[in-house]
């Protein structure tokens, strides 16, 4: 019996460590955010396409679980900043944008499983401000980028490490196109980014 006991003690407590995704349940994830732009555009003054940076930010989710398996989810972060670049010219502007979204996503699994998987899908409206333009051939002057709306797809997974307490990663892609208007000309470009998120998360 007395060898028994530590296995018993540990399944009880593994036992009851597992995820309350449960129907009504609210849960906030936060954590670091990564964008990677895979952007594409017109040939800018014949110094090819625009190129953005990557930048990492700290991302914040809300999450209200409709049932045990579906929920909607909304995406917030701070902002933002690329520097936008051609292989020509090289840097030629700055720009910060935030990208609020919100998703419908479907859990995999049982609710009180200890991993649960899921997708989503919805809508992201991302907010450029703050442009400048930079180097010889911009600096100084006006650079506008327009507002995009468009689609977004997510995967990710949560893993319970205690009660009420989650770790989380997850993969998101924006369709974001926008028209940058520059003193040198208007040029379209689909910047459509990939992230990637790590976060912890707390139910409630």
């Amino acid at each position: 019996m007395k060898a028994l006991l530590p296995v018993a003690l540990v399944s009880a407590l593994c036992s009851s460590v597992v995820l309350a995704h449960d129907a009504g349940d609210i849960f906030v994830r936060g954590g670091l955010a990564v964008v990677m732009p895979n952007e594409s555009s017109d040939d800018v003054a014949d110094s090819g396409e625009l190129e953005l940076n990557n930048d990492t930010q700290v991302g914040v989710t809300l999450t209200y679980m409709l049932t045990d398996q579906f929920g909607v989810e909304v995406l917030a972060a701070t902002p933002f900043t690329h520097k936008v670049s051609t292989k020509g010219l090289g840097e030629i502007a700055e720009v910060s944008h935030l990208p609020p979204s919100i998703m419908a996503q479907y859990y995999f699994g049982q609710s009180n499983s200890q991993i649960r998987p899921y997708i989503g899908a919805g809508l992201n409206y991302t907010i450029f401000f703050d442009e400048k333009g930079k180097g010889s051939t911009l600096g100084g002057t006006d650079v506008n980028l327009d507002n995009s709306l468009g689609l977004a797809a997510q995967v990710g997974v949560d893993v319970n490490f205690a009660e009420n307490w989650f770790a989380n990663a997850s993969l998101w892609y924006m369709d974001i196109n926008t028209d940058v208007h520059t003193v040198a000309g208007t040029f379209d470009a689909d910047i459509d980014p990939i992230t990637f998120m790590a976060s912890v998360g707390y139910t409630f």
